[in-house]
């Protein structure tokens, strides 16, 4: 990989913080699916455990896990928190995206 995928401290922060009210659940999975009105799609989930071929992303006490396939979507990606006027979500600033619709959940490269 010729970049690193970064879990900022509010993403950190907001994964804890979910993870506090979850009991069993460990971690939250970043992945790419397939769809979206721009033909891929992030997906979040909270697991309990990760995958033996997993990415493991460790910051502020939180964990990002992130399977071999989205991997190479997410190089040199940012994974982040946001709280503004349109809502609370994670964001990803992803220099693999070519374009992304207007709410920022779907991509292409």
């Amino acid at each position: 990989m010729s970049g690193s995928i970064i879990l900022t401290d509010r993403a950190a922060a907001r994964i804890r913080q979910i993870l506090s009210g979850k009991p069993g659940k460990t971690a939250l999975r970043v992945a790419v699916n397939g769809g979206g009105c721009s033909g891929f799609q992030y997906d979040f989930q909270l697991v309990d455990s990760a995958a033996v071929d997993d990415l493991i992303i460790e910051h502020g006490g939180a964990r990002a896990l992130i399977d071999p396939v989205s991997q190479g979507f997410l190089n040199g990606a940012e994974i982040d928190f946001v709280d503004d006027l349109m809502g609370q979500s994670f964001k990803i600033r992803n220099p693999n995206a070519t374009s992304s619709c207007g709410c920022g959940t779907s991509f292409s490269v």
